[in-house]
């Protein structure tokens, strides 16, 4: 019992420093809304691009509407954006002295990555819901039911949440803003290179077998088991797509796993 106390103690401790700080973040996105406003916008506009611009040129393995076999992968691109935002935010605070400001302060260790973690969580609600409405508004529909509906929403949500730790840590090894928006294009192929525009059987040997691990591919695959959406995979798929929803869930722990005590290891550091 004496030894539960104080681990007890210091748990509250980092859960109440770590919701104060995603206040700090929401806080941060109200002085400038600009931010928020064009990250809502960016869905909207790849439903558009990508739905009425290319949809027509791309032939859906089955059959079915391309915007609806679109759909799942647009969400999964927007879940992969949770890494890009929260570097660039962490880099951010890093360069400007903010993260030795707070190791400085009698703040529990765990409270700074949970904060930003956590306020990622809830800036991507809103973001997921324009995609939503956007996809609602050309077409998309999800067609078994409110409970596998949510499951594909609860799914993205653990994935974003687990991208977001992999964000803090490339943001606080890395320490220079300048340098982290010089690094966001390289992880754009992340999205591209994966089943969430076009089907994977046409791409060469050595591309196809990283569109097929890629965790996006199978966040998407999932996505459109759980909407009902066109898209599912041809012949005999490898494992990830397979089992798409167990392949997230591995990913998400696995990147959980590694990234945790990196992010956490790299906040304790002092800047030199």
């Amino acid at each position: 019992m004496t030894t539960l106390a104080p681990v007890s103690r210091r748990l509250r401790w980092a859960v109440t420093d770590g919701l104060t700080l995603v206040g700090r973040e929401l806080g941060r996105l109200r002085q400038d809304p600009g931010e928020l406003v064009a990250a809502l916008v960016f869905p909207a506009i790849m439903v558009v691009l990508f739905g009425y611009v290319f949809g027509s040129a791309i032939q859906v393995p089955g059959g079915g509407d391309y915007r609806e076999y679109l759909m799942p992968g647009l969400f999964s691109m927007v879940t992969f954006s949770a890494l890009m935002g929260v570097m660039t935010r962490v880099a951010a605070d890093a360069s400007l002295g903010v993260m030795d400001r707070f190791r400085s302060m009698p703040m529990a260790r765990l409270a700074v990555p949970f904060g930003q973690t956590g306020a990622d969580s809830l800036v991507g609600l809103p973001l997921m819901a324009v995609m939503v409405g956007a996809g609602l508004l050309v077409g998309w529909r999800p067609h078994l039911g409110l409970v596998p509906t949510l499951q594909a929403f609860l799914l993205m949500a653990v994935l974003r949440y687990a991208l977001s730790w992999v964000g803090v840590y490339v943001g606080l090894a890395v320490r220079n803003e300048q340098v982290v928006a010089q690094l966001v294009p390289l992880f754009l192929p992340f999205t591209m290179v994966s089943n969430s525009f076009v089907p994977t059987d046409g791409m060469p040997g050595w591309l196809r077998f990283l569109a097929d691990w890629n965790p996006v591919s199978a966040l998407t695959a999932a996505s459109r088991e759980l909407f009902g959406n066109p898209g599912a995979p041809s012949g005999d798929p490898v494992w990830p797509l397979a089992h798409p929803v167990a392949t997230v869930l591995l990913w998400s722990a696995a990147l959980l796993v590694v990234f945790v005590p990196l992010s956490l290891r790299a906040y304790g550091r002092r800047g030199r």
